[in-house]
């Protein structure tokens, strides 16, 4: 199951790197949980060769993950967005229960908006 997410993830991210075949076929084989032999019936084309498409569309999208790392970076930013958020809360508590600023509330407000916004 995790190699599915991960295919779909990297698909989002490299897709356009594919031919528009080998995203559909990617598309209905992961998204749309179709199998080889639906996918070959609906486009008129072997079993073998949907999955070699397949194969070689997954190994593109690995291949541009190994040399760009952009699913790595997404998740150290998501990860740093929820924990902006976390503090901003700490920030927002510590701030009200010293009836400090309600410039710093209105602050703190914002900055967990922008995050949530971002995740």
């Amino acid at each position: 199951m995790a190699n599915n997410v991960e295919i779909t993830v990297l698909l989002d991210i490299y897709g356009q790197v594919l031919t528009e075949k080998q995203r559909q076929y990617l598309d209905f084989y992961y998204n749309d949980d179709l199998s080889l032999a639906e996918i070959a019936e609906n486009e008129n084309i072997t079993r073998q060769g949907v999955r070699d498409s397949i194969k070689r569309a997954e190994a593109i999208l690995y291949d541009m993950e190994d040399k760009l790392h952009f699913e790595d970076r997404l998740k150290k930013i998501d990860d740093a967005l929820k924990e902006i958020c976390v503090c901003a809360d700490d920030i927002d508590e510590y701030n009200l229960s010293h009836n400090l600023s309600h410039e710093i509330n209105s602050n703190t407000e914002k900055i967990k908006t922008i995050a949530d916004n971002l995740i």
